[in-house]
């Protein structure tokens, strides 16, 4: 008994022991305790994850070996982008990636690649860049998948019916005339750059189209002189979160005036075609639609085959502004590359205005039409191949919905960005000889361009398709057309006028210098 005794004393020696060492160990280990030390501890872990989690998801693809600016990545180089960057990236590999804050972004160069993305909506969804969800909102019909976007798109399509857009000729000819005098007084007394004003143009077009008369004059100015906020914000990776006073921020604001204006012109067109009056412009164009469908559905006769669904105007507001978002950047590049590009090649020039006074029958003052349109065979070949050769859209990113096995050996992760490259395609030499030279009778007849459809990535392909494709291609030959036969114009070349500038899509490096005179016309004009 003694014995146990002795026993248990020995014990709770013993845990005394223990108890003393351990209270000295956390002591110590109090005594050198730092919330400095913890963040560090902290940060230094962040930096391992963010590189193994890079790695992982990297695989074998072409990137940098090692997240060189971790956590941030380049961030630097995407607010400023340059184009022989992304030629390097596209350059490195079918497959290439980067990762910047918390983005995984996978690049797709080649032509087989970017026609899969974009023909996968089971995997991928259109996101533009992260900041464009937040200034478009995520209400938008643009991020909608599956049938809702099928059926969304339904309701659309009669807008860019030859019918409709040979109802909005007239306020873009109306606009053209309007500008054309603004070009010629800018350089009345030299050449100047052109870059914004040839913006301000399509702007005043897009807003003259989408919402005719609606709009007021002042408020095309506005929409325009503060579009370019927008454009500026959409960086292709941003700060996760809109700060107060940064590009983000401001892009917000301008994209939130726009968008109350356009709901105002929505409901001034609905009273319109409530009452009755003709169509004129894209807005009324698509209410009266859904009004027939309306009234259709209420005689349920089922014989007019309109069958989509009364829309908002806060929803027409939304969707006019995709419409805006989708053309005012690329419009901008295609019309100042094709200024430049008619201004350094006469021959052209010429063939070009030849063709225009041809078209109208001599008769200099004669409305634009469909049927003068369907003749301008030369200048068709003109905006086609300045789309190639210049084209306004290089990349178009996507969401990853689930991992995504874009090829036997690679997938990309969910969550992360891929983007399908469109300028590649758009200048591999077994399709398009000499990609690098302008050359516009490579579109005559059936000669491989016109038969290379695969290679024509501009308007993009698959479910997303560009939806105003054929009134994109009219305005800029009817815009070019009507320049070509009532102006001249000099372009003064500099050593960047060739050098491409990314700003949302590619213009040259030095704005395009150019000046404008009023043609003389010849007398029987």
């Amino acid at each position: 008994m003694a014995a146990v005794v002795d026993n248990s004393s020995l014990l709770f020696e013993a845990d005394d022991s223990l108890a003393a060492v351990s209270s000295g160990v956390l002591a110590s280990v109090l005594a050198g305790f730092s919330w400095g030390r913890l963040f560090l501890g902290l940060f230094v872990g962040l930096l391992v994850w963010d590189q193994i989690s890079y790695l992982t998801k990297k695989g074998s693809i072409a990137g940098p070996r090692f997240k060189i600016y971790p956590i941030i990545g380049p961030f630097l180089e995407s607010v400023n982008p340059k184009f022989e960057g992304y030629m390097a990236k596209w350059n490195s590999g079918p497959l290439s990636c980067v990762s910047v804050f918390h983005k995984f972004v996978v690049i797709a160069s080649t032509r087989d690649l970017a026609r899969k993305i974009l023909n996968s909506p089971a995997y991928v969804k259109p996101c533009v860049v992260d900041v464009a969800i937040k200034l478009l909102r995520p209400t938008n019909w643009v991020f909608l998948d599956g049938k809702a976007h099928v059926d969304y798109r339904k309701g659309l399509n009669g807008l860019f019916t030859r019918k409709a857009l040979g109802v909005y000729l007239p306020g873009q000819e109306e606009c053209y005339d309007r500008y054309f005098k603004v070009f010629r007084e800018m350089s009345k007394d030299g050449p100047v750059p052109y870059m914004h004003i040839f913006r301000e143009i399509n702007c005043a077009v897009s807003c003259r189209t989408f919402c005719g008369h609606y709009i007021k004059e002042e408020q095309v100015k506005l929409i325009s002189d503060n579009y370019y906020l927008i454009t500026l914000a959409l960086e292709l990776v941003n700060f996760p979160v809109i700060l107060p006073f940064t590009k983000a921020w401001y892009g917000k604001k301008a994209s939130d005036m726009t968008l109350g204006i356009f709901e105002e012109c929505a409901a001034k067109a609905r009273a319109a075609m409530e009452a009755g009056e003709p169509v004129t412009c894209t807005m009324d164009a698509w209410i009266r639609e859904m009004l027939d469908a309306r009234d259709n559905a209420k005689s349920d006769d089922g014989s007019s085959g309109v069958s989509i669904r009364v829309f908002t105007n806060k929803e027409i507001s939304e969707t006019i502004f995709t419409f805006l978002f989708a053309s005012q950047d690329a419009s901008s590049s295609a019309t100042t590359w094709l200024f430049q590009i008619l201004a350094d090649r006469p021959d052209v020039f010429a063939k070009v205005r030849e063709e225009q006074e041809r078209v109208r029958g001599g008769d200099f003052n004669k409305p634009l039409s469909l049927d003068m349109i369907d003749q301008m065979t030369f200048t068709h070949q003109v905006v086609k191949e300045a789309l190639r050769y210049r084209p306004p859209v290089i990349m178009v990113p996507y969401l990853v919905k689930k991992d995504y096995p874009i090829t036997p050996e690679y997938s990309v992760p969910a969550g992360s960005m891929v983007i399908p490259t469109l300028y590649p395609a758009l200048h591999d030499p077994e399709v398009y000889p000499e990609p690098e030279t302008f050359k516009p009778e490579r579109w005559e007849g059936d000669l491989l361009a016109n038969s290379a459809a695969k290679n024509w990535l501009v308007f993009g392909t698959g479910p997303h398709v560009c939806l105003g494709q054929t009134y994109a291609v009219m305005n800029f030959m009817a815009m070019i057309g009507k320049a070509a036969l009532t102006m001249d114009w000099t372009h003064v070349v500099t050593e960047k006028s060739e050098e491409i500038k990314v700003f949302a899509t590619i213009f040259p490096e030095d704005n395009c210098i150019l000046q404008f005179k009023a043609r003389e016309l010849p007398a029987s004009a």
